[in-house]
């Protein structure tokens, strides 16, 4: 009877292995290197464990601000940094749908360093350096070919040594990832 029981047990401990050695687990990229081209910027994303990254990205910034006098545009360089937890991997591997080089949505913390302008109207007001925090809800895509899509979206609080004030902030990049 005991040896029956024993025999139940390595069986069914061997079913259950097997069957978890089946199913393949769904993960982000342990790196992935990324150019976009509508502001141009590089981007490295590192996976830590199987859903969370750490993206950076060095790019140029577009800004817009207009009184009843003037308007202005300004380009400037900025540090964008996002600690990500993508969280519907396996969802859309069971859908069929895409997941290769991080393709999935995204919960992020994201910390933004805009530096001084480097063009500006001098009849409105200097453009001057600013930190942005905040939280973000996003979309990554990658397509054959490794043309990738990227939307982001939230809620954040922006310093510069004239104001704090609160601010949407919002990202859309077009490019391509690089490398394996």
């Amino acid at each position: 009877m005991k040896k029956t029981y024993l025999f139940l047990l390595l069986s069914v401990l061997s079913i259950n292995a097997v069957h978890a050695q089946d199913e393949t687990s769904v993960s982000v990229v342990k790196n992935q290197f990324k150019i976009n081209m509508l502001l141009p910027g590089f981007v490295w994303e590192h996976g830590f464990d199987a859903k969370n990254t750490l993206y950076s990205e060095a790019s140029i910034g577009l800004g817009y601000s207009s009184n009843s006098d003037n308007s202005n545009f300004a380009f400037y360089p900025n540090i964008n940094e996002q600690f990500r937890h993508y969280y519907n991997l396996e969802k859309r591997a069971e859908k069929g749908k895409r997941t290769a080089r991080n393709s999935g949505n995204f919960l992020a913390a994201n910390a933004i360093y805009n530096f001084e302008s480097i063009s500006t109207n001098d009849d409105y007001r200097e453009v001057i350096p600013s930190f942005t925090i905040g939280a973000l809800w996003g979309l990554q895509r990658t397509y054959k070919g490794r043309f990738n899509l990227e939307f982001n979206v939230g809620p954040g609080v922006n310093f510069d040594k004239y104001e704090t004030e609160f601010v949407l902030i919002g990202n859309f990049t077009l490019g391509w990832v690089i490398g394996k």
